[in-house]
């Protein structure tokens, strides 16, 4: 900025005053980049539609980072993220990129976060128009599979087309090669097949189940494993995991444990995973025996007089040894 002065001489009162100018030295000044971004903003306003997705993006990413364990999956999750964003910077820099084929195997055992993992991949690759609408459809054998000759592929089909835009998840996808040849399941392998290809920039399958069962199904099907080139291993939770999961249930709902009531509930999981070591049920054995415990705890309050607000809140040991002793 020049700025401008005027001078005075008090010995010489009758001159008149001199006009001094004063222009910065532009080259020595020194400007933070802070600043000079916030005054970039004020000339080129970065678009609401890009702040509010960016936002969406946030937020998503935070619920996958809330989930309990799961440490390597969420680490894959973000490398996709990471590489479709760096993808279309290059595109833009008009330099050579990758094809992007989203389609995924997820293996684990039921309630290991798998149909959770699902929804979020699929808002996720929705805020960054992967995907233009990002639902999940679930479905399993008996929504593909039909009773007779061409019934099959026409309900293959119809929740494909359900589907578009989405994510279509297929749980236990094994079960659909587990008739042999001449089983329709193999039509409806063959009609997702050509779905991929005639849908590939509006449709992402994620086909799931147990890992061994899916290693087979892959093996059984030599020309599937190119066409699903993210496979996502789901680890089940140890007894650390599922008390966090618990708590966090809990609290989402608004109870929480006494002290003696959590280490109860610790030692029924632990005998349970004891007994079943291949299936312990994960987080869906968790959600079953948090529904017990808090019928339990309402049949426990039910008779009883001046129910306090805290009283509604607390599980107490009672109610989960009632839970041990249903079972």
């Amino acid at each position: 900025m020049v700025s401008i002065r005027l001078s005075f001489n008090p010995q010489k009162k009758n001159e008149p005053p001199r006009m001094i100018i004063n222009t910065p030295a532009t080259d020595q000044e020194k400007i933070s980049n802070l600043y000079m971004f916030k005054n970039l903003e004020k000339i080129v306003p970065p678009k609401e539609d890009y702040l509010s997705r960016h936002k969406k993006i946030e937020e998503i990413l935070q619920e996958l980072d809330s989930l309990i364990g799961l440490a390597s999956v969420k680490k894959l999750i973000l490398e996709l993220q990471a590489f479709i964003e760096i993808q279309r910077k290059r595109e833009k820099e008009n330099l050579l990129t990758d094809k992007l084929v989203l389609h995924m195997i997820f293996k684990g055992a039921p309630g290991t976060g798998k149909t959770t993992v699902a929804r979020i991949t699929g808002n996720l690759f929705k805020e960054m128009g992967i995907l233009k609408k990002g639902h999940l459809i679930e479905v399993e054998r008996a929504d593909l599979v039909g009773e007779y000759i061409g019934h099959t592929a026409l309900k293959t089909r119809e929740q494909i087309k359900h589907a578009l835009g989405g994510v279509l998840f297929i749980d236990e996808a094994y079960s659909l090669a587990r008739g042999g040849e001449r089983d329709f399941g193999k039509e409806a392998i063959d009609t997702l097949v050509k779905a991929m290809e005639d849908y590939k920039d509006n449709l992402i399958l994620i086909l799931a189940g147990y890992k061994n069962e899916m290693n087979w199904f892959l093996e059984s099907n030599p020309g599937l494993r190119s066409r699903f080139p993210i496979h996502i291993d789901f680890p089940d939770f140890n007894i650390r995991q599922l008390m966090l999961i618990t708590e966090q249930m809990l609290n989402m709902r608004q109870y929480q444990f006494t002290e003696e009531a959590k280490k109860k509930l610790e030692t029924i999981l632990t005998a349970h995973l004891a007994i079943t070591q291949d299936y312990n049920g994960n987080a869906r054995l968790v959600r079953n025996l948090i529904e017990k415990v808090i019928r339990q705890q309402a049949v426990r309050l039910i008779n009883q007089t001046n129910v306090t607000r805290n009283d509604l809140m607390l599980i107490t040991w009672y109610d989960v040894y009632q839970t041990a002793e249903l079972d």
